[in-house]
């Protein structure tokens, strides 16, 4: 550990994975270090199923729920939009020689105490329940709009400017109702409150296409997930650092990170030993003095041994319940995986219900979710902090991530992780160079 390094890392959570791996191909001498014995940090996934109930203090269920060795339960699940940022940032790195995916079958929204399928097209909006006849064609005239939209051809905007007028006028103009703004913003769009209305339309269509580009690719929804559990990704990206040179080091203890006279990094601590470098990027659990608590995530994990109902039997997928229609201001979110992706049992389902806390009641603010998942089996609530860092790493030269959200997909963090490396480097991941760094690797 005693030398000197353009970057240390610390901690393996998917953000800093991520980011050890960019650094790596960047060409950048790099030292990632964990305290934990296992990748993941905060978003870990657990195995066998004995690790799951032990980590909630919950008694070993021995065989009740099968083979233990058959479960990768993940701490903080999320999906990946199949034309996202994340997904493009795994092709362009190459880390999908690592890692297999399998669609997830089925994308639904909560309105009046049902779930219906997101309607994304014409025709599904046309056979849509969540509205009535005349709003239908209304909803369909707006989803022609977004499609036909180009943001370098202004004849394409009609009389509306969707950089300059807000997504409630974009709204207004083809005259949708409370409900389709309802479902269209927080489950096409996925905004995470109503702040969105006031923002430029153009925010807002750019997101409604990333979901219909992203359900284009599969056909069953536009969300996929990593084969055996998101643990995956980070040992990718840990692979894929390793290959151009970085060095990995598990269940190391960090005792300080250390700073020069002007509060600039010049290195981080470990017992005796000292490893000094340019650069250090870290999770808010390295740094409580650098991170205020931005808020509370409450999540709980559920066993099942049956689909949800009303969703056609689906073996996976995510259900929306937009803030308005439960009297919230965040939206709640659930999410449902099983053996399809290797991640549970035969016969058996892993169910994560999440929101954003605004109560002293944190489990009874997911009891909506929780209501449409049916009889549950086994259940662990967890209730964690939300950290946001208070420097941004101009002057320190400490980058710092943001917890993860409700959110069950990674849009939010793969910006969070190329606004760090933006801040760090002065410009953006250049995406086509790895592309044809890993491409000559190949050959």
């Amino acid at each position: 550990m005693d030398s000197e390094y353009d970057a240390i890392v610390l901690g393996t959570g998917l953000k800093e994975c991520i980011l050890s791996g960019m650094l790596s191909v960047s060409g950048k001498k790099v030292l990632h270090i964990d305290r934990n014995k296992y990748y993941g940090g905060e978003s870990a996934s657990l195995t066998p199923i004995k690790d799951l109930f032990q980590h909630f203090n919950s008694e070993d269920p021995g065989e009740k729920f099968g083979r233990g060795k058959d479960w990768n339960v993940d701490l903080i699940p999320k999906f990946l939009m199949a034309n996202g940022q994340l997904v493009k940032l795994l092709i362009h790195t190459g880390v999908t020689r690592y890692v297999e995916f399998k669609s997830i079958e089925g994308s639904y929204v909560y309105k009046g105490g049902k779930i219906s399928k997101v309607p994304v097209d014409q025709k599904e909006a046309l056979a849509s329940d969540l509205m009535g006849m005349f709003e239908k064609r209304r909803f369909r005239n707006f989803l022609i709009y977004v499609q036909d939209i180009r943001e370098d051809d202004i004849k394409t905007w009609k009389d509306f400017d969707p950089t300059k007028q807000n997504a409630q006028a974009l709204y207004d103009k083809f005259g949708l109702d409370k409900n389709t703004q309802d479902f269209t913003g927080h489950a096409l769009a996925l905004h995470r409150d109503d702040e969105y209305l006031a923002e430029p339309a153009i925010v807002t269509i750019r997101r409604i296409k990333l979901y219909s580009d992203s359900l284009a690719r599969y056909g069953k929804s536009p969300y996929l997930y990593p084969m055996y559990g998101l643990c995956e990704l980070p040992q990718g990206f840990a692979r894929l650092s390793a290959i151009y040179g970085g060095t990995y080091m598990l269940d190391k203890q960090v005792d300080e990170i250390v700073y020069d006279g002007n509060g600039k990094v010049v290195g981080v601590r470990s017992g005796e030993e000292l490893a000094k470098c340019k650069q250090v990027f870290c999770d808010p659990t390295y740094v409580n003095e650098k991170v205020r608590i931005k808020g509370k995530v409450v999540r709980c994990i559920c066993i099942l041994d049956h689909p949800i109902p009303n969703t056609k039997d689906a073996l996976s997928t995510q259900i929306i319940i937009p803030q308005k229609q439960v009297g919230r201001r965040s939206d709640i979110y659930v999410s449902v995986v099983s053996s399809t992706h290797q991640v549970a049992a035969k016969g058996f389902f892993i169910a994560m219900v999440s929101t954003t806390v605004e109560s002293d009641n944190p489990e009874n603010e997911i009891k909506p979710g929780l209501d449409l998942l049916g009889p549950i089996a086994q259940k662990f609530v967890s209730v964690s902090d939300y950290y946001e860092p208070t420097d941004k790493g101009l002057e320190s030269q400490v980058f710092i991530s943001e917890s993860y959200d409700a959110t069950t997909h990674f849009e939010t963090t793969c910006l969070d992780v190329l606004d760090i490396f933006k801040r760090a480097t002065g410009e953006e991941f250049d995406f086509s160079k790895i592309k044809h760094e890993i491409g000559d690797e190949e050959q």
